[in-house]
């Protein structure tokens, strides 16, 4: 287990190489940040004299291991929309995106466990039906849809939560609702899935005919063994989540990296766009790793070699 540990974490610095080369290339092409910088009436010698500050006149590879030893140095530039460093600008809206997330998946896990695990021992009923053809339903409708149709409902005719913004329980529950329903629909059908299957098994059928009771039957030997491709599609949907909020976060104004990094695209803010990306990578392969690290502590069975 060891052994596997530390290959994993040497692993992402290759992985973390290929990223920042990525996305140094799609800055690269994106455009001249000079002249968002500078006013409409600069004069072209003012523009000139920006670019060789800014080191944007030399080849494309001195730019690139430029910005690598600024990268290794934890400098990615300076926000010049914002004029303050970029990372400590990301690390700064990383707390309200890591909360939206955890509230997500949070409502998605009280949603999908005891729908999963109702659909499947009510199979082929009316109940089991609307459970699934409702998350099919949730996991079809986009989530941007779904986050302008709730506050249409909640916040312009009810009025029960506010429309956007980060500061109290109640600005969480909109985006969180509209994150999470998605999630919560894929994790029920998986729930069902494997909770049939494992239904169909041997050993069940043995512990029935000892006369053992529903409940353990059900939480005790078939929840507990499928829970590892339900920690799979867990740790998937959570780098989902870090990843892929932007939307979200941009219909609700909430303060979040996913909304900080739509600004800074739009704007052209490219040493924000490269921060935000590092830091979102980072994050995703974190949480692949402890995913792993959660598979052996469910399954003492399953040994990394």
């Amino acid at each position: 287990m060891k052994k596997y540990l530390l290959n994993r974490i040497l692993q992402i610095i290759p992985v973390l190489f290929i990223i920042s080369f990525v996305v140094f290339v799609l800055v690269y092409v994106a455009g001249d940040p000079v002249a968002l910088m500078l006013p409409e009436d600069a004069s072209e010698s003012d523009r000139q004299a920006m670019r060789d500050a800014l080191g944007l006149n030399d080849p494309f590879y001195i730019q690139y291991f430029s910005f690598l030893g600024d990268l290794m140095q934890g400098n990615f530039g300076t926000s010049f929309r914002y004029n303050q460093p970029a990372l400590p600008l990301v690390l700064e809206r990383l707390p309200a995106t890591m909360e939206l997330t955890a509230a997500s998946m949070i409502i998605a896990i009280i949603i999908s466990i005891p729908m999963g695990i109702y659909s499947a021992r009510k199979q082929n009923t009316f109940a089991d039906l609307f459970i699934t053809g409702g998350s099919v339903l949730g996991k079809a409708m986009p989530n941007f849809w779904l986050g302008i149709l709730l506050i249409l409902l909640f916040a312009v005719n009810v009025q029960l939560f506010p429309v956007s913004g980060r500061g109290t329980f109640i600005h969480l529950v909109l985006p969180a609702l509209t994150l999470g329903t998605g999630i919560a629909a894929e994790m029920t059908r998986l729930i069902r899935s494997n909770m049939l299957e494992i239904f169909s098994q041997d050993y069940i059928r043995t512990a029935k005919s000892k006369g053992v009771s529903n409940q353990v039957l059900v939480y005790k030997h078939a929840f507990r063994n499928s829970l590892i491709p339900v920690v799979t599609i867990m740790g998937l949907q959570l780098s989902h989540l870090v990843s892929g909020a932007l939307i979200t976060e941009s219909v609700f104004s909430w303060p979040g990296i996913g909304l900080l990094l739509v600004q800074a695209v739009n704007g052209r803010d490219m040493a924000v766009v490269q921060a935000a990306v590092i830091v979102i990578a980072l994050i995703v392969i974190v949480i692949n790793l402890l995913t792993d690290i959660l598979y052996r502590l469910l399954d003492p069975r399953i040994n990394y070699s």
